[in-house]
């Protein structure tokens, strides 16, 4: 505790960083310290849109407008057919 708080500054600088920094008293960790991420509390149409190209559905995930459609028409128990 007593070098992390003489090197706060510099711990502060590797999490912003990216780094996960654990702070440990008497060889046992107590704390980390990470990079602060502002998360948006709701998705909205564009921020969906942007976490989807960051994080893409592996391809045998992926379905159509229709497919998905579809899966909630039978899901829902229509009977357009």
């Amino acid at each position: 505790m007593l070098n992390a708080r003489n090197q706060f500054a510099k711990l502060i600088a590797r999490a912003e960083a990216g780094e996960e920094v654990v702070v440990s008293r008497r060889g046992k960790p107590v704390a980390k310290i990470v990079r602060f991420v502002e998360e948006p509390e709701y998705f909205t149409g564009k921020t969906f849109v942007e976490w989807l190209e960051a994080n893409p559905l592996p391809e045998h995930l992926r379905k159509t407008p229709e497919e998905i459609d579809a899966i909630i028409a039978d899901l829902r128990g229509d009977d357009d057919e």
